[in-house]
């Protein structure tokens, strides 16, 4: 986040306010531009916070503020500009509107006379978008002036503003009376379509075990308009137990390119095992009794619903319009002797050989977690887990794969020593396999090349042409710090991942989110991301490859 302190020399910004005197001696100005995603369907997208600071004897008041969308690439996409005032924390307050909505235009003014007893008041300049925009284009805004009853303010040196993405914010915190969207995946189909992916988390937003559903959003516009949510994944009522103790997580969606089927995987809890390893007889509605999974023993050796957590796959073969039942394959991939088998979440892949490779995670024999693939040779009817990919002290768990350009895998993972000791050293592990993860080697790059906060991250190849020339890039998003979910950034590497040069990133979202993502190709010329972020609960971006320096 950029923070700009205010200096004489700034005075000669002062020109976007007539009418208005001299300079004030009574009000100051500095501000903050953060790189945040501008989103359609979201109502305030915070792109300008202001902080006005009394610097005379009398009450602090601001007479107007004008506002710039000049450069905005598409200005008929910004809909309205409006003032509202700030949390605590300083991040926007959308429940308490200052002034507006005004009609965008390339200058605004906002009429706002303010008057406040305090010393300083922060506010933020917000922008609403329409329902559909274009999804390649940037808003510029920036502050050009603010009046105080005695002059104008004097505005920072730098000037206060920014070049924003836009995006859609496809799922909300409250959308369809659902508490929270998490857990994004994110496909492109054979016919163009893309397929977002998530938890619907209906009461609350924590993990299993709860009422959760994975649900999807189809979009057959390249990401710029989606269809209603469409459940796809929901075990009800099953075994006479009330649906918070039936819920489905932690989804993993894969295109299979040799007949166009689209499959879906998710772990289902069937009721609580408690810190103990043992399933809780008489659950109803009234009951609270909660565990996780990965805590303790929440899920243990064996394959009964009362002994550990379900794998389970659905499948689409209609482009996503329809979902068959879902097939619990536990016994084909779990070793009984494993506490947990579970799909991690994002997306799989189709390899060259029409073979189908699933990220996928556990617990082994000890409790302690890993990440492993599972995969299948005959469409899916079948399906084989792999050996776990890398031993690490404390574990891993959230991974990604890749087919790299020699027919190798690639499995990219978090990894829980970051979680303890958060350090510049700290970073993905990465393993690569030959045969499948019977066996695997560790790859140079391993927890010195992408940094992570302990935290799920997304791993894609994109194939394109160039020059007439067939390439590929790997594409890895996630919060870019070893302490905190923030700074959500898409980084390439034209060489396998051998290297990420600092030079081919782009910074999403420096906000604060839970900081999961998935990435898929849109044609040949774009990226898709679909990520947690600080704006919404399911945010989508489109990026064209030539934003970054090594690409077309």
């Amino acid at each position: 986040m950029r923070i700009f302190f205010v200096t004489v020399a700034a005075a000669a910004m002062l020109a976007g306010l007539s009418g208005c005197g001299g300079v004030s001696e009574s009000l100051a100005v500095e501000g903050r531009a953060p790189v945040y995603p501008v989103l359609a369907l979201k109502e305030a997208n915070p792109v300008l916070r202001l902080d006005f600071i009394r610097t005379g004897d009398g009450p602090l008041e601001v007479s107007a503020v004008d506002i710039s969308l000049k450069g905005t690439d598409k200005p008929k996409d910004v809909e309205s500009v409006s003032l509202y005032g700030a949390l605590d924390n300083g991040l926007i307050d959308t429940a308490r509107l200052i002034y507006g909505p005004v009609p965008a235009a390339g200058k605004v003014r906002l009429d706002c006379r303010i008057s406040a007893e305090t010393d300083t008041l922060p506010v933020w300049v917000a922008v609403k978008m329409r329902d559909i925009i274009d999804l390649d284009g940037f808003v510029s805004v920036a502050c050009t002036g603010v009046a105080a009853p005695d002059g104008k303010a004097v505005l920072p040196a730098g000037g206060i503003g920014n070049r924003l993405r836009t995006g859609v914010a496809v799922r909300k915190h409250g959308d369809d009376g659902v508490h929270s969207y998490r857990i994004p995946g994110l496909v492109r189909t054979d016919e163009g379509t893309l397929i977002a992916l998530y938890d619907v988390r209906r009461d609350l937003g924590r993990d299993l075990q709860g009422d959760i559903d994975i649900g999807i959003n189809r979009s057959f516009d390249g990401g710029a308009s989606w269809g209603p949510l469409q459940v796809v994944m929901d075990m009800g009522q099953w075994g006479g137990l009330p649906r918070k103790f039936n819920g489905v997580s932690d989804a993993c969606v894969l295109v299979d390119r040799t007949t166009g089927d689209i499959i879906v995987a998710g772990l289902w809890m069937h009721g609580v095992i408690n810190e103990e390893g043992r399933w809780l007889e008489g659950l109803t509605e009234e009951s609270t009794e909660w565990n996780h999974q990965w805590r303790n023993r929440g899920s243990q050796p064996g394959f009964g619903v009362r002994e550990t957590s379900q794998f389970l796959i659905t499948r689409s073969s209609d482009d996503g319009a329809t979902w068959a039942e879902p097939e619990n394959i536990t016994r084909m991939g779990k070793r009984e002797e494993w506490w947990l088998w579970a799909p991690a979440p994002g997306n799989g892949i189709t390899m060259s050989d029409g073979t189908l490779v699933m990220p996928t995670q556990g617990r082994d024999h000890t409790g302690k977690s890993f990440s492993n693939i599972t995969w299948s040779r005959d469409g899916g009817r079948t399906w084989t887990s792999s050996e776990p990919a890398a031993e690490t002290p404390l574990g891993t768990t959230e991974c990604a794969v890749v087919e790299l350009s020699d027919g190798t895998l690639m499995l990219n993972m978090r990894d829980n020593r970051n979680r303890t000791d958060p350090s510049d050293e700290n970073g993905r592990t990465v393993a690569v396999t030959a045969d499948l993860g019977q066996t695997w080697t560790v790859h140079p790059t391993s927890r010195g090349a992408l940094v992570e906060p302990t935290c799920m991250a997304s791993l894609y190849r994109h194939d394109y042409t160039d020059a007439g020339e067939r390439r590929s890039v790997l594409l890895f998003c996630n919060p870019a710090s070893n302490e905190a979910r923030v700074d959500m950034t898409l980084k390439a590497s034209f060489d396998d991942g051998m290297t990420w040069p600092a030079e081919n990133s782009i910074l999403l979202d420096e906000g604060r989110g839970r900081g999961y993502s998935c990435i898929t190709s849109v044609g040949e010329d774009y990226i898709g991301v679909l990520y947690e972020g600080s704006q919404a609960d399911m945010i989508f971006q489109r990026i064209p490859l030539a934003e970054l320096p090594g690409g077309k």
